[in-house]
Order: structure tokens, then sequence, then C-alpha cells
């Protein structure tokens, strides 16, 4: 197998091309990348990642143009797409007939979610391969997201090839929002903050109601799960680790803060790796401080609450 710094993209986009999966960078988290118009590549994702097959893979494109010829976008979805894309905003949206993805990669509904990223590097692959990617965070299963290529080979036990592109710069997942003739309804909270959205189109984004049917990813209860169980809102105890947030008091545990000035912007991005770094410690618990719910703390929240939630 090649390690992560001697993968190149034209080494990646082979693998690709040839169906064989291939992790590689986007600005929220590392991706797990397969052709999405290839069913076995798919399946592969899935039994690499042990994932539900009930649970649908967000789709990356290189461009707008692209996500045109998988899915059809009504005037409101266009818009978004010009605003936000590249960046981290998937849109769910009805499918273009014959758009030649395959089904597994849908997990058999009629719409796709779809996404432009915004890094380098994953342009530069998307460009190079000339395909859509079907591609979930390049993790076991309902563990933590990487950020780096080193957490995705490690995670994969060095099975899976990696291209390098350093950590990622936002470190969350992208916001998946579903359109609903003129409502705009959020599926996941994510690394563009619903509040963004709302000033930049002048117009409310519902959330979607707990507990309804999985219609895209990152809606099961229990994900992102370090091996060390979480106490959200919580003080340290003594033998647990603590993950900080703003002034802290001193503790003699294993201790990180995701960001000591309490830039929510800066926890976002050190969420994952510092629940990485933490979860190694040996830790059976890690205790969360409280992170407040506005703008990225909506997006950390969901995840910490998913983190903490009964495996399933």
């Amino acid at each position: 197998m090649i390690a992560p710094a001697a993968l190149s993209v034209e080494d990646a986009a082979q693998l690709l091309r040839k169906g064989q999966l291939c992790a590689f960078p986007t600005e929220t988290v590392y991706g797990l990348g397969a052709d999405a118009t290839n069913a076995d590549a798919v399946l592969s994702i899935y039994e690499t990642k042990g994932r539900p097959r009930f649970n649908p893979l967000i789709i990356h494109c290189a461009d707008l143009a692209m996500a045109e010829t998988l899915a059809v976008f009504s005037p409101l979805a266009r818009r978004l797409a010009e605003t936000f894309w590249p960046g981290p905003l998937s849109l769910v949206l009805p499918m273009q007939p014959g758009n030649g993805l395959a089904d597994v990669a849908t997990a058999g509904l009629d719409t796709v979610a779809l996404r432009v990223p915004d890094h380098p590097l994953a342009q530069a692959l998307l460009r190079a391969a000339a395909l859509p990617l079907a591609a979930p965070s390049a993790n076991p299963s309902g563990k933590l997201s990487p950020t780096t290529a080193q957490q995705v080979w490690r995670g994969f036990a060095g099975k899976v090839p990696v291209l390098d592109g350093g950590p990622c710069t936002a470190g969350l997942e992208s916001t998946i929002l579903a359109i609903d003739g003129e409502r705009l309804i959020q599926l996941r909270a994510g690394a563009l903050a619903r509040e963004e959205i709302e000033a930049a189109l002048g117009m409310p984004v519902e959330q979607a109601v707990e507990g309804e049917a999985i219609s895209a990813p990152g809606m099961l209860l229990s994900h992102y799960a370090p091996e060390a169980g979480i106490r959200l809102n919580a003080a340290p105890r003594p033998g647990e680790a603590f993950l900080a947030f703003g002034a802290a008091a001193a503790f003699d545990g294993p201790t990180l803060n995701l960001s000591p000035s309490g830039d929510l912007r800066e926890a976002a991005r050190n969420l994952f790796s510092m629940l990485h770094e933490l979860d190694a410690s040996g830790a059976t618990t890690i205790a969360v401080a409280p992170i407040p719910q506005a703008g990225l703390g909506e997006a950390i929240n969901d995840r910490l609450s998913r983190a903490a939630a009964p495996r399933t």
C-alpha cells in the first residue's frame, strides 16, 4: 500500500478510475472516495466503513456544471450553489433522469446529496478523475471523522490509500440542506452556519424534525463516536479526560481546549482532532465543557450529542 506522503493526484485518480477506493482531503474532513457511477466501487465504501446500507452518500463534483448533470436545480438551489460553492454546503436535490449514478450511492432514494469541495487537491482530483465521487468521511462508520491523512491511515490500518493534503481547515462535515419549494430545511448542521445561509439569502432555514427518516448522511443518532464515553456540559472528574472551551479551571487529567479564546470557528476546526487525541490518552470517559449553541456551535453540539448517544 502506498503511504500517504507518496500518493500523487494522478495516482489517486488512476485508482478511482479503476474502481478502487482512495481517501482524499476536503476543507471539511477527509473523504473516502469512489467512482459514484460504479456500483461495485460504491459498495466497497460501505464494506470498508461498515456503513449501514440505508445511509446515503454525498456525491462530490468538480463544479456546478457537473452537478447539473446529476440533479435538477431549482432557481433557489442554483442560487445556493452559486453563493456557497465551492464550500461546505451539500444540497439534497431531485435526481436527473439517467444521471448514471449507482443506485447504492443514493440508498435507493429519488434524491441525491451534492457538493463542490473547496480544497485545491480535491478540485485537482475531481478534474483528473473526471468523475463524480461518492465520498463519506474516511473513517470506520460511527467513529470520529478524520481531519489528517494520518488519522485515515490509522483508522483503516493502512489498508486505504490516502492523498495527503494536510490538516483540514474547517474540521466539521458539510452542512446539508434540502429544498422544498421555497422552503430551506437543514438536515445536518455543519461547517456552514445556518445563520450565515439565512443572512446571505434573506430567508429562514428550518431544522429537520428529530427522528425522521434517514434522507441524508449524518442523521444517525449515534455517530462520530470515540472509543471513550462522552459526558456533555460537564466539569471533569478524576480519571477522566477533559475537552475544554474558553476559560477553564486547571485539571490534572489529560486536557485539551477547543479554543481558549472562545472562538467557535477555531473550536470547530479542532473538534475531531482533539477528540482523537483525548481518546488515545486511555481515558474511558471524556468530559466536555459547555459549548454555546449560536453559529457553528449548533454543528459542534450536534456532533457531540451524537458522539455521546447510546452506541447503535
